[in-house]
């Protein structure tokens, strides 16, 4: 295997698990807006249930006040019954009594009605305490634990960030410029084993003697898949052995 070879695969390595630990970095902010979106749910989920019992005890003062309203003209009107001296006077007092007290129980109608509705806006403001309470307990949680978790994923990342500058001092300037070049064109994987004879990336097969001349531990060739680009290495695996293994190996 060319010399290059193996530092490459090392990098290929190391890029593609920076990849993944850099895209679990970025998803974190998600994550965390995600928390604190429950939590804002359950404060706006109490303020729209204060909000109610709030309007629902202001309807129920109203109807209080046309209830005492009501009854006070009553009073008036039975007041001034004694003080008419004919009977159509006397007539349109006691419609007017009557009149009056059909409002009245229409008032206490609507303010009984409030009463019973402003019960339970009163349980739904303790039910939605009682849920923002626990949606903060476990957002506390939650946020201890992504903050672990993110410390630990930036470490893990700047750790492979570390070992992959180690990697690639010992790797040529041209030889890093075109597996850079390569990598942009193929989302990151410049390199593809080749295994049974054929490219593992684009499934073409390659030609019998670029083949043995991978397979040869002495080959200083940098061979490429005629089909998609990649820089092409092979590893002679023993059975029961994983590529890891047999690079650590030849190494």
């Amino acid at each position: 295997m060319h010399p290059d070879l193996k530092q490459l695969i090392a990098l290929q390595s190391l890029d593609s698990q920076l990849g993944q630990v850099r895209a679990q970095l970025a998803a974190f902010p998600k994550r965390i807006a995600e928390v604190e979106a429950r939590v804002k749910a359950a404060n706006d989920e109490l303020a729209r249930a204060k909000d109610a019992f709030t309007q629902s005890l202001k309807d129920r003062k109203k109807y209080e006040l046309d209830v005492e309203q009501w009854k006070e003209k009553v009073r008036k009107y039975k007041d001034q019954i004694y003080e008419v001296k004919s009977n159509e006077a006397y007539k349109a007092l006691q419609h007017e009594i009557q009149m009056a007290e059909a409002e009245i129980s229409k008032a206490e109608d609507r303010l009984l009605e409030r009463m019973v509705s402003g019960e339970e806006y009163e349980r739904q403001v303790k039910a939605a305490e009682k849920r923002l309470k626990e949606v903060e307990a476990a957002a506390q949680a939650e946020r201890a634990q992504l903050q672990a978790e993110q410390a630990e994923t930036k470490k893990q990342a700047d750790s492979l960030a570390a070992e992959r500058d180690r990697v690639i001092q010992s790797v040529p300037e041209d030889t890093l410029d075109h597996y850079h070049r390569i990598a942009r064109k193929h989302s990151g994987v410049a390199l593809a084993e080749v295994k049974d004879e054929t490219c593992t990336m684009c499934r073409v097969r390659v030609r019998p003697h670029v083949f043995e001349a991978l397979r040869k531990p002495d080959c200083q060739e940098i061979f490429h898949c005629e089909s998609c680009t990649r820089i092409l290495y092979y590893h002679e695996q023993p059975v029961g052995q994983s590529p890891e293994q047999a690079l650590a190996q030849n190494s």
